[in-house]
């Protein structure tokens, strides 16, 4: 019988810590083991490398990983009530989980975990896309991580995966796709969490490319497409104005008539604008 069997159900951690999930940490809580053993394999073989995993609350998804076979777990939790249960699942799993009580906006994983690294986590709500683009706009590629699985809210995940000319469209799609290759993997219910949200999730799989599809600075890249997304009803030259002086000039250089809108313009186009605006 493996370690993970012997450590008692998830709903019993939870009563016997006091862990009710607290909506200002983003805490929603997934206690079927078979479903976070379903995210651990979603990341592929875990034999050989570390895992970095943020917001593991009483550790289901941190028991999955580590019976699929990771080599190391690095878990960061920021609420200290967690920690007695994540200490048990480390004595379950000598020398192989490492719980670090912090901020996971503040950490440096390099400092704890040695590559290949693969980044797991069923995100907190309140700072899951801030987290992403972190791990998406490193200045120097490929990045410190191979892939990242990582659940989202739906409508958080399709914006990842989502194409030119779709309503999901935007600065998460882009920038996920210019480096990487991205994919839905599992859809899952607001009944299978704890307190339920009021939104279904999906988990989604994203694998680092070996280089870019395009060339582009990371910090320009993601500053032209905030821009244009945050103002998406807007022509481009209108969205973009004060970027730079003749920013008609150069969206048209860059292949991008001015009057287009920015749902309507591809990666291969905003990296070429990025590069305009570098030169």
């Amino acid at each position: 019988m493996s370690a993970i069997d012997t450590l008692p159900p998830l709903r019993e951690v939870i009563a016997a810590h006091g862990l009710s999930a607290r909506k200002s940490l983003g805490q929603n809580f997934l206690l079927d083991l078979n479903l976070t053993a379903k995210i651990a394999r979603a990341a592929g073989d875990l034999t050989g490398a570390d895992v970095l995993e943020i917001g593991p609350g009483p550790g289901g998804l941190t028991r999955g990983l580590l019976a699929e076979g990771a080599r190391r777990v690095l878990a960061v939790e920021k609420d200290t009530r967690c920690l007695p249960a994540l200490e048990d699942i480390a004595q379950a799993y000598p020398g192989r989980l490492t719980v670090l009580n912090a901020d996971a906006l503040e950490i440096d994983p390099l400092a704890h975990l040695t590559p290949p690294i693969k980044i797991v986590a069923n995100l907190p709500y309140n700072v899951g896309t801030e987290l992403l683009i972190r791990w998406l706009t490193p200045a120097e590629w490929p990045p410190v991580w191979d892939s990242l699985t990582l659940m989202f809210q739906r409508e958080v995940a399709e914006r990842i995966v989502a194409r030119p000319g779709s309503k999901a469209y935007g600065r998460l799609a882009l920038l996920a796709q210019w480096r990487c290759e991205a994919q839905i993997v599992m859809h899952l219910p607001p009944s299978a969490f704890t307190p339920p949200p009021k939104v279904s999730s999906a988990v989604v799989h994203v694998s680092a490319l070996p280089e870019p599809r395009y060339p582009a600075d990371a910090a320009t890249l993601e500053r032209v497409v905030a821009r244009a997304f945050n103002q998406r009803r807007k022509m481009l030259r209108a969205a973009l104005k004060g970027m730079a002086p003749d920013i008609e000039d150069r969206l048209i250089a860059a292949g991008i008539k001015p009057t287009d809108r920015a749902e309507t313009v591809g990666l291969e186009q905003f990296c070429a604008l990025a590069r305009t605006l570098d030169a």
